[in-house]
């Protein structure tokens, strides 16, 4: 039985969940795997890049938060999923030894017409590193089933 469902979610409210620290050695297997672009890869051409050093693929650090977000609560709730990511944003380079947390925020929630068994949650997730600096910011609906559907009709 799901602990979390659509009413559960009040338009404000700001969680924060988990917490994992990236390795130089992830940071290079996940891009030799998915995103092989030497800022990726090898220290010394990253150097040579904007990112001035060794970083995380954006790819894999959305990776970490939707781990981040699916530990702390997708996973225990009604989550019927998502029509898509409206906005995503790499705002700072994840580093090796980085320590990363994952904040969510509601910003709206709307119960569905057609299907009164839904709700859709607007969110605004960030990723954020042991500075309190955002590293990703992303936008999204994530679909939650509601409590006692059946009542709704």
């Amino acid at each position: 039985m799901p602990r979390f469902y659509y009413e559960d979610f009040e338009q404000g409210s700001v969680e924060m969940f988990g917490s994992r620290t990236v390795t130089r050695e992830e940071i290079v297997g996940f891009a030799a795997e998915f995103d092989p672009q030497p800022m990726h890869l090898d220290e010394q051409a990253a150097r040579r890049t904007p990112l001035g050093g060794l970083a995380a693929s954006g790819w894999h650090s959305c990776a970490i938060m939707m781990r981040l977000i699916a530990d702390g609560f997708i996973l225990e709730s009604s989550c019927m999923g998502s029509p898509g990511i409206e906005e995503l944003k790499w705002l700072k380079p994840v580093r090796p030894g980085d320590r990363l947390s994952a904040r969510r925020t509601v910003l709206e929630t709307r119960a569905s017409k057609s299907r009164p068994a839904m709700g859709f949650v607007r969110f605004r997730f960030e990723l954020v590193n042991q500075n309190g600096e955002t590293v990703v910011e992303q936008t999204n609906f994530i679909m939650f089933g509601r409590r006692a559907p059946e009542v709704l009709r």
